[in-house]
């Protein structure tokens, strides 16, 4: 019978499961509980079928539900006065995680549902509480115990450990492994917090590590739940930092430095400088130099963007007609767009060094103290100048030594009708930028201009770039697309990157 019911698909998702009927001719002859075999392995009702038989399976009988911590929550079909023995066993029983001590009823009453039965059933047997149809039974888990303490620092693993019941530091440090051989066992930290009538109060208990291992009851004290163990490190710890050095050194490499050592002393460790070595082109960058020159850029490409947005806003609102408007908003992105330039550069982290000798540089603030993940490479001399900005063919030129910015500037094509002379700069190889009004700047052609010449008689080095901005019309710099590239321009030089945003 069984083999035809569930050939058939099983019964349907209303049909009873618990009263299926065997007829022959005009006669019940048979009735099957699917439970009884499905849950209990019990075929005693399930009867043999013969030609001409009808399996009938009515709609489904009353149903309630269970959940929570049983072997199968699901909703099941009463049969006869139940009690919630009954529908925990058709569950399969309680979880070993469940919580023997509480059962909850939910029940439909008065069109709504409320919690009709909230019990112990380690004091009320479940067999004599009644489950009516449309109940759901709760059946809740153990409660976590969260009765903790913490440790961390100079430790194998460190964490949360279970007090369970009874645990004292010795034990607390062998359960996380150990200390590790750098631990400074003169003296762990152990922070207590107590409940007080006016609030909590914080304790702090200074342990001798290594009597509290060795099991001396003076320092292996016992723990109290939210104990915090603070196992320090010996004085000044790190296990080594590393610096990069790349270029024209005789043994280029990433080495582990001391602490407080500088750049003279790892150049020396270096082999110093290879033959080729192009001082003034040396590049040093810093990590964290690249995270503050990277926050600042971004901060200043958010305020730029700020602006532009709510200018363009003002001025699509109040055109004076559509096509003002249309050329606003084609306006507004163009300038997003070099925005979204912008926002793609990254920070070098550069820091402007001049090196020299060794010896010269011992005594020089270039020498300056290494940190972590420190970088510098210095190049072999480069053979050109690259020129950038308003010319009418920007590209590099090879080094002539004979060569001042104008000579460069003639072979670029000269200055476009755009270009702003006044503001004219070089960027130099070292990663400074010289302008006409820089009391830094010694390069001028002494004997044709002297300090009152101009930048076109400025002489310039190998690998020095010559950048020729723009006008920009200040009074309406938000009008013209070549105004913001102007603008994003010198953010970008400002934090230390050079961009092409001509």
């Amino acid at each position: 019978m069984i083999n035809a019911l569930f050939a058939a698909g099983g019964p349907s998702k209303n049909g009873s499961m618990r009263h299926i009927e065997l007829r022959r001719g005009n006669k019940t002859i048979s009735t099957l509980d699917l439970y009884d075999l499905l849950l209990k392995g019990d075929r005693s009702a399930d009867a043999r079928l013969a030609s001409e038989d009808v399996i009938f399976i009515p709609p489904a009988g009353p149903l309630a539900a269970i959940s929570g911590e049983v072997r199968s929550p699901a909703v099941y079909e009463l049969k006869g006065a139940s009690t919630a023995k009954d529908l925990i066993e058709l569950s399969g029983g309680l979880n070993e995680t469940a919580l023997k001590g509480r059962l909850q009823i939910d029940r439909v009453s008065d069109s709504k549902r409320e919690v009709v039965l909230e019990t112990d059933l380690s004091v009320l047997d479940p067999a004599d509480i009644k489950v009516q149809p449309g109940d759901l039974l709760n059946v809740y888990p153990v409660i976590a115990d969260r009765r903790v303490v913490r440790l961390s620092g100079a430790v194998e693993r460190g964490g949360e450990f279970g007090i369970g019941s009874g645990l004292d530091v010795r034990g607390l440090v062998m359960l996380s492994g150990g200390p590790k051989y750098f631990a400074y066992t003169d003296e762990a930290e152990l922070t207590r917090v107590t409940p007080e009538p006016t609030g909590p109060v914080t304790k702090k208990v200074l342990i001798n590590l290594k009597k509290a291992l060795e099991g001396d009851r003076e320092h292996n004290i016992a723990l109290m739940e939210n104990d915090y163990l603070f196992v320090r490190a010996v004085p000044e710890w790190e296990l080594y930092r590393t610096v990069n050095v790349t270029g024209e050194v005789r043994f280029p490499g990433t080495y582990t430095i001391r602490k407080g050592e500088t750049l003279s002393s790892l150049i020396e460790r270096a082999g110093g400088y290879a033959p080729k070595a192009y001082l003034r082109g040396a590049s040093f960058t810093r990590t964290s130099v690249r995270d503050l020159q990277q926050r600042q850029l971004s901060e200043a490409i958010d305020r730029l963007e700020h602006e532009i947005l709510s200018r363009s806003a003002y001025g699509i609102e109040t055109a004076m007609n559509e096509d003002t408007a249309k050329l606003e908003q084609g306006a507004l992105q163009s300038r997003m767009a070099l925005i979204g330039k912008m926002r793609a550069v990254r920070a070098q982290g550069r820091i402007s060094i001049r090196l020299s000798s060794i010896e010269e540089l011992k005594k020089s603030e270039s020498d300056i103290v290494l940190e972590e993940g420190d970088a510098i490479h210095i190049p072999e001399t480069p053979s050109q100048v690259q020129v950038l900005g308003a010319v009418y063919n920007q590209t590099a030129f090879v080094y002539r030594r004979d060569f001042k910015v104008k000579d460069y500037l003639g072979k670029a094509g000269g200055l476009k009708k755009d270009a702003d002379e006044d503001e004219m700069y070089i960027l130099k190889v070292d990663g400074t930028a010289v302008g006409s009004g820089s009391d830094s700047w010694t390069g001028w052609d002494n004997e044709s201009s002297g300090w009152g010449g101009s930048m076109r008689s400025a002489r310039v080095e190998p690998g020095d770039t010559i950048v020729v901005p723009e006008k920009v019309e200040r009074t309406v710099w938000m009008r013209e697309a070549k105004d913001l590239t102007q603008i994003l321009y010198q953010i970008a030089v400002t934090a230390g990157v050079l961009i092409v945003a001509f």
